[in-house]
């Protein structure tokens, strides 16, 4: 089972700045002045904004901080442009989380791959892997130089950290970065589908851990199929072309969610009974092998009927 957290904090904007060209800085407080939860390196959280609006946001501080988290938000799409042009010091926010679909495991090395705005969940990996004492090494891309947040952060590693801005140097040279790994070697990648697609094409497998901004394309059978609910003691029915969660909602049985197509994790149910044909961009090859949950926003069921934990 992946980390999550349906906790809701009431924040206020400490700090605002600039971080590069369309991304902006956010240092986030507890509104009653108090601890916010507690995290680790690749967990994000949930922006609920005043206009309804939903966005996910990964935390790219010192998770040893419990006064403060600090967020990096690229202007793109309706969600961070509100964040961009309306969010400013002193406002109040209310946040959900922290969840962690992206969480650092302990290896003796790691390859640390970046593209623009996904630097954000690597941030603090580099940190505890540096800390650590492990063998890491980190390749970032992006547009432009000036495009690229945080680049003052990484320069504290010094050659560890490989800066890669696509108009001095093309794209990232992935047959160069990936083959030849020690044996044991992590490969956690954040950024735009392509180099995403491109890295998984590449990594051995087992080796690779990814989070996406985007869904991932999918395809597959769209059939209807029944859900049994052990908590609400129903059996429903899911049409072709709705989705479980669309089910059950209709049926009034309630379901934290949010990004409703495959990415953020929070719909997150335990499944009791059936097969799961899993369609997120979250679960690892491992946890789709067992089973034991899915995402009920977007995957489906192989076979006439799932028994979930609702």
């Amino acid at each position: 089972m992946t980390e999550q957290s349906a906790v809701e904090t009431e924040v206020v904007v400490q700090d605002r700045a600039d971080l590069a060209e369309g991304v902006v800085g956010l240092t986030l407080r507890a509104a009653d002045g108090g601890a916010l939860p507690s995290w680790r390196p690749g967990a994000h959280v949930d922006l609920l904004l005043p206009d309804g609006l939903e966005r996910q946001y990964s935390l790219c501080g010192d998770p040893a901080d419990e006064r403060t988290w600090r967020l990096g938000v690229l202007k793109e799409g309706p969600g961070s442009t509100f964040v961009h042009e309306r969010v400013h010091l002193g406002d109040r926010l209310v946040a959900r989380g922290p969840r962690n679909h992206f969480a650092l495991e302990d290896a003796p090395g790691y390859l640390f791959l970046a593209g623009g705005i996904g630097i954000t969940p690597i941030l603090p990996m580099v940190a505890a892997a540096h800390a650590a004492g492990a063998d890491w090494r980190l390749l970032y891309g992006g547009r432009r130089r000036t495009a690229m947040a945080f680049l003052g952060d990484l320069s504290l590693y010094g050659d560890r950290v490989d800066v890669r801005p696509q108009d001095e140097f093309g794209l990232l040279d992935l047959d160069a970065a990936l083959p030849g790994l020690a044996p044991g070697t992590l490969v956690y990648c954040c950024g735009p589908e392509p180099m995403l697609a491109a890295v998984e094409e590449r990594c051995a497998p087992g080796a690779l851990r990814t989070e996406r901004f985007a869904a991932k394309p999918v395809t597959g059978p769209d059939e209807a199929f029944e859900v049994e609910l052990t908590l609400s003691g129903r059996t429903l029915k899911v049409g072709s072309g709705r989705s479980i969660l669309e089910t059950v909602e209709e049926a009034g049985v309630a379901v934290l969610s949010s990004c409703r197509e495959g990415t953020c994790g929070t719909c997150e149910t335990a499944v009791l009974g059936g097969e799961p044909d899993h369609r997120d961009s979250v679960l690892t090859e491992a946890e789709r092998a067992d089973g034991g949950f899915m995402m009920i926003c977007v995957s489906r069921a192989r076979g006439p009927r799932l028994t979930l934990e609702l």
